[in-house]
C-alpha cells in the first residue's frame, strides 16, 4: 500500500509541476526522490531478510534490467543468490559489483565470502590480501581467519580468531570456528575452552555443544558437559559421545553411551538404536 501511495503522490506532484514553474520546484523533486529511494532501500532489506530466496533473487534481477548500473540492486542480487545457495552465481554477481565505480572495500569483503562458500579459496586469498589493512572488521578477520586455517598458518589464524571475536558483541559463531580450528589440529584442550566460551555467549548454539562434546570425548572424558540442552539434544550429544568412545576402541562405554541416548530421546531415536543393535550383534 505504501509503494501505491508514493506513486499517486508523484503522479499527483508531476501534474501539478507540469502547469507552471513556480520557485522550489527543484525542492520538491529532490524530495519526491529522496522518499523513493528510501522507500526501495526498505524494499532490499525486506528482501534480503525474511523474503523467500528465490523470490528475492527474482526481484534483484528484474530490477538490475531496469538499472543494471545500480549497485544497491547488484549488492542485492549477490546477496540474494547466496541466500538461495547459488554460491558459484553469488561469485560471479559480486565480482561485478567490485567492478563498478562506487565498489567499497566490505564489497571486497563480501566477494571474498563468496568465494570461500564456493571453495574458490586461492582466488578469496588474493582478493582479501588486496584489501587496505585500515579495514578493520569483524567479518574481513573471520575471513582471513578461515583462509589462514586452509593454509594450516596456525599463528596466523589465532591472530585472526582472537582479533575476529574482540570485533564484535556476538562472538560465539567465530569461537566455534575457532575451537573446531584447535579440535583439528590436536589442541583438545584449547578447542574445550573456545567451545564453552562459545556457548557461554550463545547457549542455544548445538554445533558449538556438539564439538565440545567431541573435544572432551577425544580425551576420552565421557562425561556430558554441564549445559543447558534439551531432551533432544542431550539424546544427540550422548549419541556422539558414544561414536566418540567406539572410534577409540572403549566399546563397552560406546555401548552405554548409545543406551543413554535412546532412554534420553523423547521420541524414537533410530540412528541410536541401530548403532546399539549393531554392537550387540557383533559380541
Amino acid at each position: 500500500m505504501r509503494h501505491v501511495f508514493l506513486v499517486a503522490i508523484c503522479a499527483a506532484s508531476a501534474l501539478a509541476l507540469s502547469g507552471c514553474q513556480r520557485p522550489g520546484e527543484a525542492d520538491v523533486d529532490r524530495a519526491i526522490q529522496e522518499v523513493l529511494s528510501g522507500d526501495e532501500s526498505s524494499m532490499n532489506d525486506i528482501m534480503l531478510t525474511v523474503a523467500d530466496p528465490a523470490e528475492a533473487v527474482s526481484y534483484f534481477r528484474r530490477g538490475l534490467e531496469g538499472q543494471p548500473d545500480n549497485i544497491a540492486l547488484q549488492r542485492g542480487h549477490a546477496q540474494s543468490l547466496l541466500r538461495a545457495g547459488r554460491n558459484t552465481e553469488a561469485v560471479g554477481a559480486w565480482a561485478r559489483v567490485t567492478n563498478h565505480p562506487e565498489v567499497t572495500a566490505e564489497d571486497r569483503v563480501a566477494y571474498a565470502d563468496a568465494l570461500i562458500r564456493a571453495g574458490e579459496w586461492k582466488k578469496a586469498e588474493a582478493v582479501l590480501n588486496a584489501i587496505p589493512p585500515t579495514h578493520e572488521t569483524y567479518r574481513r578477520y573471520r575471513l582471513e581467519a578461515m583462509v589462514a586455517d586452509a593454509n594450516k598458518q596456525w599463528a596466523k589464524a589465532d591472530s585472526f580468531y582472537e582479533t575476529a571475536a574482540g570485533l564484535t558483541t556476538r562472538p560465539s559463531g567465530v569461537l566455534n570456528n575457532w575451537g573446531y580450528s584447535k579440535l583439528t589440529r590436536g589442541d583438545f584442550k584449547g578447542a574445550q575452552r573456545l567451545f564453552t566460551e562459545a556457548i557461554t555467549y550463545d547457549p542455544s548454539l548445538f554445533t558449538a555443544k556438539n564439538n565440545l562434546v567431541l573435544a572432551r570425548g577425544a580425551q576420552r572424558n565421557y562425561d556430558l558437559p554441564v549445559v543447558r540442552m534439551t531432551p533432544t539434544e542431550r539424546a544427540q550429544l550422548y549419541h556422539t559421545l558414544a561414536l566418540t568412545a567406539i572410534k577409540q576402541g572403549d566399546v563397552g562405554i560406546g555401548k552405554g553411551l548409545l543406551q543413554e541416548a535412546i532412554d534420553a530421546h523423547p521420541q524414537y531415536f533410530e540412528p541410536a538404536v541401530r548403532a546399539l543393535e549393531a554392537l550387540e550383534a557383533r559380541g
